[in-house]
């Protein structure tokens, strides 16, 4: 029985698919999380408690334990995979190529040097403050932390008043993050997408381009919509994936999943980000492959050594939105939820939020209100259905009353 090691922070719905393969595939799974104190042991397999940011104490947790392959599932998780693997001597992308991936200013350096186009970009310690930073900008300008994920704390500045405001914004949110720096990048137009791959041994192979066909133009830049194939042409989707078979190896990822984000313009193919990890929660609900098998599997069989490459994208056309939380407050009810299921295409709508939680939109928020998931017979009815199962959609939040502390 093949041993595997699944690193991640929650139980989540992609862990329980992890779990439903490895079971199908008679694969010894086991978790590794910093949050045993929260999950207890969820399927009885003796769950190891580690620390993310923490090697030492992670790889002492794991001492006289003996795995065959290592698979994660978030940023931080991802890290210590890598370390674990490097370790271990298992396949997986090494150390410092998920550190490059997790740090915006180091990936940027390494997409320039490998010739892919670079907006001009610098980074600004939080403590020197924003002043003299203003005055060095490229307007229109993005602000975004360094090792976030999700479009958290991205937020364009189109003069020096709102890059002060952007600033200030910014520095409250990484107060919570540990964080040091931010990074200004000249703002850059044009189409975004979303690329989900694989890497075998250093050769990358793209699973799926996705559209996004909402306009990213900001303040902020809330990812709603993803459509798969893309609707470009040949000719601009070879370039897609040409530029992020170079991104993938300009960061020195070797063995395991990955999701990018780039930018097209007139100008060519600016890559945003490559994260050392397949697509996030349930968006990855949105990919099948061969006779319907989910992305984790895929995943799951790629890490334990299976050949994966004649595996193809089981459905014509896919998609999910990710529904947006529209303003801060406490989220009370959704109506219209079994309309939105019923319409055509449409073939789940699920509501993540809880009654009573409180909502915040980006670029302070880290979640959706749900998500909304569509087939058809191509990309243009899969955006059809869900912007119309959306717009049967409607969530009472309250405005939240503001806290007072005592003295």
């Amino acid at each position: 029985m093949v041993r595997l090691l699944l690193f991640a922070a929650t139980t989540g719905y992609q862990i329980r698919v992890f779990a439903e393969a490895a079971r199908r595939l008679d694969v010894d799974l086991t978790l590794a999380t910093d949050h045993c104190h929260r999950l207890g042991d969820p399927w009885g397999d003796h769950a190891v408690p580690v620390r993310f940011g923490d090697v030492r104490k992670s790889m002492a947790a794991l001492q006289g334990r003996q795995f065959d392959a290592v698979a994660a599932v978030g940023d931080a998780p991802a890290v210590l995979a890598a370390e674990v693997a490097s370790a271990l001597g298992i396949p997986f992308h090494p150390p410092a190529a998920v550190r490059a991936c997790n740090d915006k200013y180091l990936a940027r350096q390494l997409f320039q040097a490998a010739g892919l186009p670079a907006p001009q970009f610098f980074r600004v310690p939080l403590a020197e403050g924003p002043d003299a930073s203003a005055c060095r900008a490229p307007y229109p300008c993005v602000l975004k932390p360094l090792g976030l994920s999700g479009s958290r704390g991205v937020i364009r500045a189109n003069d020096a008043d709102e890059f002060q405001a952007a600033f200030a914004r910014i520095k409250r949110l990484l107060a919570r993050e540990q964080s040091q720096y931010l990074q200004v990048e000249a703002y850059i137009p044009g189409r975004e997408f979303a690329v989900e791959g694989i890497v075998t041994r250093g050769a990358s192979r793209i699973l799926a381009i996705f559209d996004k066909p909402d306009p990213l133009e900001g303040p902020f830049f809330e990812e709603t919509i993803y459509v798969t194939p893309s609707r470009e042409n040949a000719a601009s989707q070879r370039t897609m994936r040409d530029a992020v078979a170079r991104a993938v190896r300009a960061l020195g990822l070797y063995h395991g999943p990955f999701h990018a984000e780039l930018r097209s313009n007139e100008s060519g193919i600016w890559m945003l980000e490559v994260a050392a990890r397949p697509i996030g929660g349930l968006c990855s609900k949105a990919l099948r492959f061969g006779a319907g098998m989910p992305l984790e599997e895929l995943v799951l069989r790629h890490a334990i050594g299976e050949d994966i490459a004649a595996l193809p994208l089981a459905d014509r056309a896919s998609g999910v939105m990710m529904i947006p939380i529209p303003r801060g407050g406490v989220y009370e009810d959704v109506a219209g939820l079994a309309e939105a299921r019923a319409v055509e295409g449409v073939d789940d709508a699920i509501v993540t939020a809880k009654v009573g939680q409180t909502l915040a939109p980006l670029p302070e928020g880290s979640s959706y209100l749900g998500f909304i998931f569509a087939r058809a017979g191509d990309p243009a009815e899969v955006e059809r259905a869900l912007r119309s199962a959306h717009a049967k959609l409607r969530f009472r939040i309250a405005t939240a009353l503001p806290t007072f502390r005592a003295g």
